[in-house]
């Protein structure tokens, strides 16, 4: 396959050897070659249904690309950097392949609108990858939500004890995050999922090309509308992005609470050894790793957000060769969201729960003062007047290093003489979280009627 440039006609010397390295994008670009190909073959079909190839000419260059995909398939294509990027080391391979008609590929576009469809198309399928891969972790999280479901453990604001709730409550609130990521990334198809191809370098081109044609056969809903912005605009690469970190926030706040539940301090849960390390020197360690790794990966897709943003930030229109910055952070970004959502999906399914250190943790902290405020304001108190009896309770068994359920009832009664019996069913785990009942609660029988509900959003 000849290195000659496809655009050399212009120039009297040859481009200098580093800034042809240094300018080139093949190296990353080329895991966009089935997209590229993809492409083609819906803009020669276009080309012989408006007259502009010869159907002859076009059933050549539709089994060229075929050929050109397996070589690729098969790793068997030479790739040149002196050929810039995956557009024209594909066209070259075409025009060595098939002669003349190769040539004729090329008409009535531009690699400007080429790159912005092959994108697009990647990461069409990408995000649809990214979306089964949280369903399969919410998936895991119901499975894991039912299993735990009356399981009691301190709810945190904080990080200091605040009320009792259920493992399985904590879990709906993941998948619940979860699922609002999945719609994010429904939206940025939606509008990501329009065609860039026959916008050419920037004004459209002279030929009758038939866009919405191009457009059905590589399934986008429309056309891009104006040929300027489809071929200068990334926005939906960045909006991707910001999907993504918004999602990686969530995977990063779930990671603490698995690094912190899994240390001997908290001992609320055990994670596999499957997804830990150890240390090299201190043989009693099991690091939770994979969460951690995780953690650390947000960091790295919030600055390809942010580099993004900046790479766009002052470009005039229409298409400049920054752009061809946008591919390692997109293709990064991409690679790291689909592990971080695979090992989660595959790790939670194996999380064991430690019920006990659960319960002696949230009895910890006066888990059920609100329940023994609300008590009161059902027995006539105002709130404001329970809150203040209910400080003064918590101040004795600070006191007296113990619970509220500790305090005999003439004890209670010395703070409000409204205190009955009674007010020792409210004062249990227990009871705590089976009195918060209702739509969105941490009761066991909510946390049933939700994971219920939650499949029913998944199909």
């Amino acid at each position: 396959m000849t290195d000659k440039k496809l655009w050399a006609g212009r120039f009297n010397q040859p481009t200098d050897a580093f800034v042809e390295a240094f300018t080139a994008s093949v190296e990353f670009d080329r895991r966009l070659a089935s997209y590229d190909i993809q492409g083609s073959i819906a803009h020669a079909r276009m080309l012989a249904s408006q007259g502009i190839l010869t159907d002859a000419e076009k059933d050549s260059i539709l089994a060229g690309l075929e050929r050109i995909r397996e070589r690729i398939a098969n790793d068997d294509f030479p790739w040149s950097v002196a050929l810039e990027d995956v557009h024209m080391n594909i066209e070259a391979a075409l025009t060595e392949d098939i002669g003349d008609a190769g040539k004729k590929l090329h008409t009535g576009r531009s690699r400007n609108d080429q790159v912005a469809t092959d994108v697009r198309l990647w990461l069409r399928d990408e995000i649809i990858a990214i979306q089964n891969e949280i369903r399969r972790f919410q998936s895991a999280l119901l499975n894991l939500a039912e299993r735990e479901a009356e399981t009691v453990l301190p709810g945190f604001t904080h990080l200091q004890t605040a009320q009792p709730v259920t493992f399985g409550h904590h879990m709906l609130a993941w998948f619940e995050m979860l699922n609002r990521d999945h719609g994010r990334f429904a939206d940025c198809m939606q509008r990501m999922n329009e065609s860039p191809l026959g916008a050419a370098a920037l004004a459209g081109t002279t030929y009758p090309i038939d866009r919405e044609y191009s457009a059905r056969l590589l399934s986008f809903d429309r056309p891009c509308a104006n040929s300027l912005d489809a071929v200068s605009d990334r926005d939906f690469a960045i909006e991707f992005s910001a999907a993504a970190s918004i999602l990686m926030m969530h995977l990063s706040r779930m990671s603490e609470e698995l690094i912190i539940w899994s240390s001997a301090q908290f001992g609320f849960i055990t994670l596999s050894d499957s997804f830990c390390t150890g240390s090299s020197i201190m043989p009693q360690k099991k690091n939770p790793d994979v969460p951690e790794l995780v953690r650390g990966k947000s960091g790295r897709v919030f600055g390809h957000l942010m580099g993004l943003l900046t790479l766009m930030k002052s470009q005039p229109l229409a298409y400049n060769k920054d752009n061809q910055e946008d591919k390692e952070p997109l293709f990064d970004t991409v690679d790291n969201l689909k592990g971080c959502l695979k090992v989660f999906a595959d790790m939670v399914p194996e999380i064991t729960c430690n019920a006990e250190a659960m319960r002696q943790a949230a009895l910890k902290g006066f888990a059920t003062a609100t329940d023994l405020a609300d008590y009161l304001v059902r027995k006539g108190i105002p709130f404001r007047d329970a809150h203040e009896v209910v400080g003064k309770a918590v101040a004795l068994c600070v006191e007296r290093s113990c619970d509220l359920a500790d305090l005999s009832l003439e004890e209670l009664r010395s703070f409000s003489r409204a205190i009955d019996q009674d007010v020792f069913d409210y004062l249990t785990l227990e009871g705590s979280v089976a009195a918060r009942n209702h739509l969105g609660g941490t009761a066991p029988e909510q946390v049933r009627k939700a994971i219920t509900q939650a499949r029913t959003k998944m199909t």
